[in-house]
Parts: C-alpha cells; structure tokens; sequence
C-alpha cells in the first residue's frame, strides 16, 4: 500500500492491492479518471478514435465526423438537462444562433449575405458559443420561474421563433429554400477543408472534429466534478434543498442555460462545416428532438454516454438507408409512403420510450450491468 500527504492533511490511501475499480480516498473519487479501468479505456478511444482516418473510408469518416459535432451539441444538452435537471426542447435554437454567427463572421464581405471575412476558427468557434450563450443567459430567468412541462414548452417556443427568424431575416440567413456558406474551418492559414497531398478533406476534417470533442468532452467532464457542477446536482435532485444549503438558484440556473448554449452555439458553427452549406430548415423541432434523444439514449447526466447516445443517433441514418434493401415495401423515395426519413422519425420517437421504459439509465446503464456483472462474476449478488 502507497500513501500521499497534502498540504494540512493527514495521508491517505491511493493504492490498495486487491480488487481493482474501488475509490479508496476521497480525492480519488473525485479525480479526472479515478480508476485504472476508466484510464485506460479512455486511452483505448482516443487511440482508436487517432488511427479511424487509415482504416475506414472517407464516406464514413465523414458521417462520423458530424457526429463527433453532434456529441459536442449533446454535451451541453446534458449539462443543462442531465445535469442541472432542467428541461430545454429549445436546443436547436441555438444551434442557430451560432451556425449563423460563425458564418457571418466567417463570411465574404463582399457575398450576398452578411459576412466580416475572419476565417480564422479560433475568431469564430468561441464567438459562435458566447453570442449563443448570451441568449441562453437571457432565457434563463425564465427557469428560475417555471419547471417540468411548462418550462419545457417555453423552451419549445424558442424553436419556432428562431425558423421565423431565419426565414425572415434573409441578409443574414440568405433566405429560406436559398441558405449560405457555413464558416471555413481555417486554423492558422490552414484549411481543414481542402485536402493536402497526406490526408483528404474528409480524414482532416474527421480529426479535427474529433480533437474538438475530446477537448469540449473534457470540459465537460471537469465541470461535472467541480464544485459548479455539484451545485447543478444538487439544483436537479432538490432545489429547495439546495437553495436551503445557500444555493443562489437564480444565478446556479442561469449559469447551466449558458453553459450549455456555449456548447450548443460551438456545435452549430462546426456542424454544416462538413457540408459547407445550410439554410434556415436546418434548424427545426426535429433537430430538437435529436438531441433530446442522444441525451436519454446515451445516459443522462453521463459524459460517456451522451457521446455514445450521440454516435448512435448520428449513424442511425445510415442504417436505415440500407432498410429498402431487406424490406422492399419501404421506399427510398420522399413522395412514397413508407419512406426511410418517415421510419428514422418513427425510430427517434420509439427509442426515447423504449429507453425510458426498459433502460433509463440508457445505454451507459446497458454498459454500468455488464460492467457489475464481469466484477462480481462468478457470483449473482
């Protein structure tokens, strides 16, 4: 056994021999990575996630690097619904907010739409958050007066006074049916989105959407375990409770709102960086509803698992292009009935009451049995 001291404390245990995967110390328990198991998973992702662009193919690189900007999306999301307890359908506003402020930043002032011409990522990626995140300070308020449902459908509102928005709004949005130019994904004078002699388009952008989640997902991670993210616990399980233990309500509540806007305004600058173009019905109730479902598919509250619930509905699509193949009744068309885009909507709505039904916990609960029944195998208790 191995003890460490810390400055006016008594020393404590931080390696016991025996079973592996238990906290043996308070200061492990709150730890990035707390056990072996957790570390080197973690770096099993990340090698795994470094060597995707050399063995698979561009097409699915390119799905997965959306993907990786849905999990950003996601994670904040999940601070804010999984987090801090309180409900938002309102997420796609704003990924609205900043897909359209990096792209004006980003713009050609000289187009057709509102543009100031810095294409530099490290401009427009933290500008997108902050515009987004004001908005969600703004809203915030609002939950410190209203809670379940009707906060829910507050939120919901957001939506559809955003499409009117960015319909109207044409100098900026380009229109509806007409759209613009996403932001250039430029760092430094490189543009990730040409491809050089080493990589192509599709491998740079794959890496560096991937990077960008590891960094936000360690953001997230870290707010989880400080005292922030203890006050957004303790605000979700009982926030008479928690404003009884000198929890500002109001400022813990308006500080979640920004928190995750930030996230979602930096997901929506980077997510039609792929396709290179958008329009105003990019940002509807569905999109909402997408991410509502990463959230509670993956596992609210968890980081882990909103990154998988996020993977999961990201390349969900994808299979269900290939249904046609083995159901001829469902059609490939959109003026056919069935069609494949009818099913994944059908799919979003039956996952979210199968998790909910079966498997709260979602897919990080799936993993947390597995896990418990390999730990304490052979034994059934």
């Amino acid at each position: 056994m191995t003890t460490t001291t810390r400055p006016g404390t008594a020393k404590v245990s931080t390696r016991v021999s025996g079973r592996p995967g238990f906290y043996r110390s308070y200061y492990q328990e709150l730890a990035l990575f707390n056990t072996r198991p957790k570390q080197v998973g973690v770096a099993a992702v990340v090698v795994l996630g470094l060597l995707g662009p050399f063995v698979l193919e561009d097409a699915l690189l390119r799905t997965l690097a959306i993907a990786f900007v849905f999990a950003i999306g996601a994670l904040g999301l999940n601070i804010v619904t999984g987090l801090a307890g309180q409900v938002s359908l309102g997420h796609a506003f704003f990924l609205g907010i900043g897909a359209y402020t990096a792209a004006a930043i980003s713009g050609d002032p000289d187009g057709r739409t509102i543009g100031f011409g810095i294409e530099e990522m490290w401009v427009w990626l933290p500008a997108s958050g902050l515009v987004a995140a004001a908005f969600g300070v703004a809203v915030a308020p609002l939950a410190t007066r209203l809670r379940g449902l009707y906060l829910a459908i507050v939120t919901l509102g957001l939506v559809f006074i955003g499409e009117h928005v960015f319909r109207e709004w044409s100098d900026l949005t380009g229109g509806a049916g007409v759209g613009r130019s996403a932001a250039t994904p430029q760092l430094f004078g490189f543009d990730f989105s040409e491809g050089t002699e080493m990589f192509s388009r599709e491998q740079q952008l794959y890496l560096l959407m991937f990077v960008l989640m590891l960094v936000f997902a360690l953001g997230a991670r870290n707010l989880a375990r400080s005292r922030v993210g203890r006050a957004f616990s303790a605000v979700r399980d009982r926030d008479m409770a928690a404003e009884m233990m000198s929890i500002d309500l109001p400022r813990t509540k308006a500080l979640a709102f920004g928190i995750s806007s930030f996230y979602a305004g930096c997901a929506g600058g980077l997510l039609y960086t792929v396709s290179g173009f958008f329009d105003p019905a990019s940002f509807n109730l569905l999109l909402s509803v997408q991410f509502i479902a990463m959230v509670l598919i993956g596992g609210a509250g968890t980081v882990g698992g909103t990154i998988a619930g996020a993977l999961f509905v990201s390349l969900l699509p994808t299979l269900t292009r290939e249904l046609p193949n083995f159901i001829p009744m469902i059609s490939r068309q959109v003026t056919e009935t069935p069609n494949v885009f009818q099913v994944e909507q059908v799919l979003y709505g039956l996952l979210i009451v199968v998790f909910l039904l079966f498997e709260p916990r979602g897919l990080y609960g799936i993993w947390v049995r597995v896990r418990t029944y390999w730990k304490s195998w052979p034994f059934s208790y």
